[in-house]
């Protein structure tokens, strides 16, 4: 089945420029990531801080998305070149409609090219073991790995939202699940904050890059 074209394909219709998007991803995410942490600092002092956080038991991971993701708006600026949003969709790798695009979490958005956008996944974590971790380890593998999501950037975050055990263990749960090792972020040493690399299943007749970069965040629940 044919697939049309939407408005933004229509402004934007070639696929973006990779090297550009390579030349000022390390600068621009590092940026994007102080935005983050900052958010969840807030969201720490301001509602966690304030709640048992254990008692919540209804949609408990889309609203602390929503929250985080409008404490990061207040820590922007507002002359970055990008924006931020809450459950964008990702229309380069939808079907043919009726079908529903993918939708991120929350995803930075390029200014220059309404396209290309710079997704983060967020994931309720019980604890820090490997199968409590199966449906955050699932959404890298079935979404950033297949080129759903991020097709543009080859990069994306995952967020856990962690309510019991420790960062480093759940960390130790992703390498297990994943086989693969994770690396400090060089400006994130003292944060939760780590990176892995990974070959992508590019596609066939796609330009995207077959390498991608996941960054994880580590974000306790308890205040």
């Amino acid at each position: 089945m044919h697939r049309r074209r939407t408005p933004t394909e229509l402004r934007y219709p070639s696929p973006p420029n990779f090297q550009s998007i390579k030349e000022w991803g390390d600068d621009l995410t590092t940026n994007m990531f102080r935005h983050v942490w900052d958010a969840y600092d807030l969201m720490r002092s301001e509602i966690l801080s304030e709640i048992d956080i254990s008692r919540a038991e209804d949609d408990v991971e889309r609203d602390l998305t929503m929250s985080l993701e409008r404490r990061i708006r207040r820590v922007m600026t507002g002359d970055e070149p990008y924006i931020v949003q809450h459950g964008p969709y990702e229309e380069e790798t939808r079907k043919p409609a009726p079908a529903q695009p993918p939708q991120y979490d929350i995803a930075f958005v390029m200014n220059a090219d309404e396209r290309v956008m710079w997704p983060l996944e967020a994931k309720v974590l019980r604890a820090d073991t490997v199968p409590a971790l199966s449906d955050y380890v699932s959404d890298i593998r079935t979404e950033f790995l297949t080129c759903r999501y991020a097709p543009f950037t080859g990069l994306g975050a995952m967020v856990g939202y962690l309510f019991s055990g420790t960062e480093d263990n759940a960390f130790r749960s992703v390498e297990t699940s994943l086989h693969v090792t994770l690396t400090p972020h060089p400006s994130f040493r003292s944060r939760p904050h780590k990176i892995s690399h990974h070959k992508r299943t590019v596609p066939a007749g796609k330009p995207y890059s077959e390498n991608f970069q996941c960054q994880h965040l580590m974000m306790k629940m308890a205040a």
